[in-house]
């Protein structure tokens, strides 16, 4: 059974789920709408040129879950994905999903955006296991911090080198679609590095290593040129 790993924001999804809670939970009224969208957009902006420091962003971006119960969250989750997630997942990406289901493939997402954010959009697009970031839990109520080593860039890589060990899994003939830079220590590792809507610097990269470039924007997977 062959590993199909897929990046979530921006690649199986239109859009990026992290930014877009933040900007759910502006319109909630449950953050400072002014402060909080300033400072939601500038670590977006340092996470696509490459400049982000994780760890001041999950100390950012995992605070207003601490903020409430479980039984709340879970109710705003529900509405974002009804309003937000699901008119973003393409018919190409669920396309996608499903050629390599077909193919007998072990279908897994990893990405940087937290567990509580993902969890439930994994489930949506029927793969068969997600590695996210973690956010702390106590007593039935996060906490605002991380738990483990965050998922992005070399953290990513940990994160699955534990995972494969744990499931006995292995990267043989492995396949990887992410459409960021912030990936390429994962990109370089599988046996099948695939390019998705990818940002200038994957391009570039994608380019020079002869890597198939895909767009899964529209209706249908586009190969384009690369």
């Amino acid at each position: 059974m062959a590993l199909a790993i897929f990046d979530l924001d921006n690649t199986l999804l239109n859009g990026d789920s992290d930014y877009l809670w933040g900007r759910f939970l502006c319109d909630q009224g449950l953050v400072d709408a002014d402060s909080y969208e300033i400072e939601n957009k500038r670590f977006y902006e340092e996470y696509k040129a490459g400049v982000l420091d994780i760890l001041e962003f999950l100390s950012f971006s995992l605070k207003p879950l601490s903020e409430h119960s479980m039984k709340k969250l879970g109710t705003l989750h529900e509405k974002f994905m009804a309003t937000t997630i699901r008119p973003l997942i393409t018919p190409s990406a669920r396309q996608l999903l499903e050629k390599h289901r077909k193919k007998g493939d072990y279908l897994l997402i990893i990405t940087a955006t937290n567990h509580f954010i993902t969890a439930p959009i994994a489930r949506e697009l029927g793969v068969d296991d997600i590695i996210a970031t973690d956010a702390e839990i106590r007593n039935e109520r996060y906490t605002g911090k991380v738990a483990g080593i965050p998922c992005f860039r070399e953290g990513k890589v940990q994160r699955l080198e534990q995972w494969l060990k744990h499931e006995g899994q292995n990267l043989a003939e492995s396949w990887f679609y992410s459409d960021s830079h912030n990936d390429l220590p994962l990109l370089e590792r599988v046996s099948h590095p695939i390019a998705v809507d990818p940002d200038e610097t994957l391009t570039d990269h994608a380019r020079a290593r002869g890597w198939p470039i895909l767009s899964l924007r529209g209706q249908n997977i586009i190969t384009l040129d690369a």
